[in-house]
Parts: C-alpha cells; sequence; structure tokens
C-alpha cells in the first residue's frame, strides 16, 4: 500500500507521461486536435461502450457549456441521483475533469487508469483528449452512475465525446472562438456543433442568434430530433442561482428549460431539487472560476471568460462595479481574436498584462501594444502572480482587481 505522498508523486508522473505521450490542446493549440473519430472508436470497442450504462446528457456550446453542464448535474445529485460530470479544461488539477457528485476522481483510479492501459495508448496513439474521455466514460460505469453531463471538449460533429446516445442535448450559444479549427463564421461553428443532434433525441438552443437558428433547425428536421430555443421559453420554475455573472442568466434559463424537459420525460426532479442545485452548484458540482470572489477588501474576482462572447456580459459587469479604482491584472492566448475582447474592455482601469505559463500564452509585452490601441494603459509583468501582487500593493480597500482574459491565468491564480 502507497502512502499519500507516493501515490501524489506516482500520480504526477503519470500525469507527465499524458502530458508528453499526447499533447494536451489547452497547452500546445493546433498542433494538439485530431481530427476525427476513427481513434475514439477504437477505444469505445476496446472498453465494450462504458458509456451505454447510463444515461447522458450532452452539452456543447461556445460559452457557457461548463456553467449549464455543472447546473444540471448539481441539480440531479441534489435529486437524489449518482451523476457523473465530465468537463474541460481543468484548472488547477486534471481530475477535475471527472467527478462524481461533485467529487473528483481519485489519484489511484487515474494512475490505474494509464498504468492498465499504456501498452494501448502507446499503440494507438490517441489525443489527450481521446484518454481522458474514455477514462472518464469507463469510470462512470464502474462506478454505476445514473446520469452522466458530457461536456463537449471542441466543436461537436468530430469531438469524441460524440458516440454517446444522450437523453438531451444542449447547444449553449455560438461565437466566434477556434476560428482556425471550426471556421470562421458563426454558421460555419454552428454546423459543427449541430454535430451533436441525434435522431429524436430532443435539443435545446440556449440563444436564438440570426446567423444559426435555421442551420439547428434544418438539423433537427432531418434528425427528426423535436427542439426547443431556452431564450423563448416559458419555464415552470427559476430558483434563485450561486453563480453570479450577468451571461448566467443566459444559462440558467437554458438548464430550467432541459429540467423540464427532463422531468416531461419522467426524470423525477423536484423544485426541492432544483432550488438546492442552484444555490449549492459550485459545491456539488465543483465548479470554479465563474465569477469567483477571492478576497473583499479590495474586492478581487476572476472569471475564465475568454472571448467575445464572454466578455460581451463580463466588460458590463466589471464596468458596473461601484469602486475607488478599478484594476484589471490581464493575459491571453496566442490563438483568440483579441481585438474584439480588447475593444469592449474599460478604459478607465488601470490595467496589469501578464502572461500564463504555458506554450498558448500571448506575450503580455505584446498585449500591452495592442492594448493601447484601444486606450487601455497599465504595466506588463512576466508571471501572473507578480502582476497579482503588484495590484494589490496598489490597491486601496475600496478598490476592485479583475482577474481573466483566459482558463490559464485564473488556473494561476486558484
Amino acid at each position: 500500500m502507497q502512502d499519500d505522498s507516493q501515490v501524489k508523486t506516482h500520480y504526477n508522473a503519470i500525469i507527465q507521461y499524458l502530458y508528453s505521450t499526447a499533447p494536451m490542446f489547452q497547452q500546445k493549440g493546433k498542433s494538439a486536435y485530431k481530427e476525427g473519430l476513427e481513434t475514439t472508436y477504437a477505444l469505445d470497442e476496446l472498453f465494450h461502450h462504458p458509456h451505454t450504462a447510463y444515461r447522458t446528457i450532452h452539452v456543447a456550446g461556445t460559452n457557457g457549456k461548463g456553467s449549464v453542464s455543472s447546473l444540471l448535474a448539481a441539480t440531479l445529485t441534489a435529486a437524489g441521483y449518482k451523476v457523473g460530470l465530465y468537463t474541460s479544461p481543468h484548472l488547477v488539477d486534471f481530475r477535475e475533469r471527472i467527478r462524481i457528485n461533485g467529487e473528483m476522481i481519485s489519484m489511484e483510479k487515474v494512475i490505474d487508469f494509464v498504468e492498465k492501459n499504456k501498452m494501448l495508448i502507446e499503440e494507438l496513439q490517441p489525443s489527450f483528449f481521446e484518454i481522458t474521455t474514455a477514462m472518464a466514460f469507463q469510470y462512470f460505469q464502474q462506478q454505476e452512475v445514473d446520469w452522466a453531463v458530457i461536456e463537449v471538449g471542441l466543436g461537436g460533429r468530430l469531438d469524441c465525446t460524440n458516440i454517446i446516445m444522450p437523453e438531451l442535448s444542449i447547444i449553449t450559444n455560438i461565437s466566434l472562438d477556434h476560428t482556425d479549427l471550426l471556421g470562421d463564421t458563426l454558421e460555419k461553428i454552428a454546423a459543427e456543433k449541430a454535430g451533436i443532434i441525434k435522431v429524436a433525441t430532443p435539443i435545446v438552443i440556449g440563444e436564438t442568434q440570426t446567423e444559426t437558428t435555421d442551420i439547428f433547425t434544418k438539423r433537427a428536421r432531418q434528425m427528426q430530433a423535436p427542439i426547443y430555443f431556452a431564450d423563448q421559453a416559458t419555464v415552470t420554475y427559476k430558483p434563485e442561482c450561486e453563480l453570479k455573472g450577468y451571461y448566467q442568466e443566459k444559462n440558467t434559463q437554458t438548464a430550467c428549460v432541459a429540467i423540464d424537459l427532463l422531468r416531461s420525460a419522467g426524470v423525477n426532479i423536484s423544485e426541492e431539487a432544483q432550488v438546492n442545485g442552484f444555490a449549492n452548484v459550485c459545491k456539488l458540482s465543483g465548479l470554479r472560476g465563474r465569477w469567483q470572489t477571492l478576497s473583499t477588501k479590495p474586492l478581487i474576482i476572476c472569471d475564465t471568460g475568454h472571448n467575445e462572447g464572454g466578455y460581451k456580459f463580463l466588460s458590463e459587469q466589471i464596468k458596473n462595479q461601484t469602486c475607488k479604482q478599478l484594476r484589471i491584472v490581464f493575459g491571453m492566448v496566442s490563438d483568440k481574436k483579441r481585438d474584439h475582447v480588447l475593444a469592449m474592455l474599460p478604459q478607465n482601469a488601470i490595467y496589469y498584462f501578464t502572461q500564463a505559463q504555458i506554450p498558448r500564452a500571448f506575450p503580455a509585452d505584446a498585449l500591452q501594444k495592442e492594448a493601447e490601441a484601444y486606450g487601455l494603459n497599465g504595466q506588463c509583468y512576466a508571471t501572473v502572480k507578480e502582476a497579482l501582487e503588484a495590484a494589490k500593493s496598489d490597491a486601496s480597500n475600496d478598490d476592485f482587481i479583475f482577474i481573466g482574459g483566459s482558463n490559464f491565468i485564473v488556473a494561476e491564480i486558484l
């Protein structure tokens, strides 16, 4: 029997092995993306289709899919079900990706899976996400979950989660992101995400958007799938939600429509369970980094929003904070459209430009130059920690410090 420190050392070595064997998209970007589902199907065959052992909900979309997935998982958990939740990317620990009733998969289970399947991994050479998906699906089967809420990694049609046959599919919204892989228009991106719509399976679309509505409606018709636009629906019940970002209004509406559909399909979810699930979503699902308060004097909030769709709401919420001085610790990754985000940020803030410690990070000095063109001024810092320390030492108790721009900036703070 290994003691805790041995397990941790072994686990860290296993995670390093995964990163080096199968490059992680979050770290490397496009070069780690693997087109096609051949390997996914091969793995699924070898593991005897574990995802068929439980009921699933499939969640795609540009923004909000993590929040919607977490709201559904938390509500089902509060209703007494054993619920698997598979999301990405992780912020601090790889195990955040695979949870049951809010609890992360154990280090031992991760070690066990990789050790047992090393030969298979080296022979098939799956991507990092393919290995992780296979691990999640098998773990949920072994732990005999009732439900699993599965968040799409990227796109939809060719995402390796797209082998499941869910009870319900959800596409939260469409905004310009990963344009180098999914297409450079909302229509092209929508066509990729519409790939998760399955035969006769209800599909909830979070937002009605002129450019994408026809694409979803047409695909749903082809698949004989009942389609529901959440922002046009009347929900039976909408409880108070723990998540306080402005953008969560749309996510809670989408989750409520999904819950109503599950109820009408005979799934036992009481109003009390929904109240509990929404009020305790972070605890019941393990969600972090969504308009999360880190300190109150000065008020420090971080958020993982990282694209135009996210900042449409975040910039509004940041501007509406009452404070003496607004300070923003900010960094982005190099493959995101920065101009749209920078154009929305407040000019009356003092900026602390920085970069995460990953190859995809956009250099802080280059970001500072780009930001100046939008009237955003501040200093550069080599690390996120240094940037936050500087912001804190400059701040009075009445100031507001916002940390964001990328998942990785938030991850390093958390």
